[in-house]
């Protein structure tokens, strides 16, 4: 995880890119993050990494553990804290960072809680096409079916796709596109849908199979059939 931010989902909006073209995006409130702490594999932690924190809170309301090892390293009391190992900005306890870790044309994974949606069937759960419409199904339109076997083994199978609770799991969403950094206001414009709600809080982290300097792979031109004459331009008569 070379470089990563917490934020806060805020929404979703469209904007325009230079060439006129409508964008839809998410808008993430993506700082200040401040440096907690910096581990070293020199040091007796034995690996690299740095503690960032979001969202300053009133210092009653945190444990006193974490108030201890915040007022260590010279913090404020935060809401979140994550660490992301091999850090590859250079920084200290004290610092403070924002969107401008990222530039527009980045590529970025976001991980989220996604909404919760109780207790669904299997159609909504597991997308079921359901029982026939027609007559003489009747009770059995949006049910399962058989579950069972009879005589062996004579159970319900393990991890059978079933009516329960869906969301509100983690979930990452890979390769979305920045789009805007608006550093003064320390929000980024991603392409894309993120998991959660709105204002649920969000990692930002720069992408695994995209990351800076990706550049999609050159199409290859139409290659021409052996033994096929070029077609030359009609001439016009005056």
């Amino acid at each position: 995880m070379p470089l990563g931010l917490l934020g806060k989902k805020l929404g979703s909006t469209r904007v325009y890119n230079a060439s006129g073209v409508l964008i839809p995006v998410t808008v993430v409130l993506a700082g200040p993050n401040r440096v907690l702490q910096v581990k070293t594999q020199a040091g007796k932690d034995g690996y690299n990494a740095v503690q960032l924190g979001f969202d300053e809170q009133k210092e009653q309301r945190v444990t006193k553990p974490l108030l201890g090892h915040i007022k260590k390293q010279n913090g404020v009391a935060v809401k979140r804290i994550k660490e992301f190992r091999n850090f590859s900005k250079e920084v200290k306890p004290g610092d403070v960072v924002g969107p401008a870790l990222f530039a527009p044309g980045d590529f970025v994974d976001a991980i989220g809680v996604t909404k919760g949606r109780g207790f669904e069937g299997v159609m909504k759960r597991h997308r079921f096409g359901g029982g026939p419409a027609t007559h003489g199904h009747k009770g059995w339109h949006r049910r399962v079916g058989a579950i069972g076997q009879r005589l062996f083994p004579g159970t319900v199978l393990r991890g059978f796709k079933m009516p329960g609770h869906m969301g509100q799991v983690k979930r990452t969403t890979q390769n979305l596109e920045v789009i805007q950094v608006r550093e003064a206001e320390n929000l980024l414009l991603i392409k894309g849908a993120i998991p959660g709600a709105e204002g649920d809080y969000i990692v930002i982290r720069e992408s695994k199979k995209r990351p800076k300097g990706w550049k999609p792979p050159v199409s290859l031109a139409p290659m021409k059939k052996k033994g096929a004459a070029e077609k030359k331009p009609a001439e016009v008569k005056k």
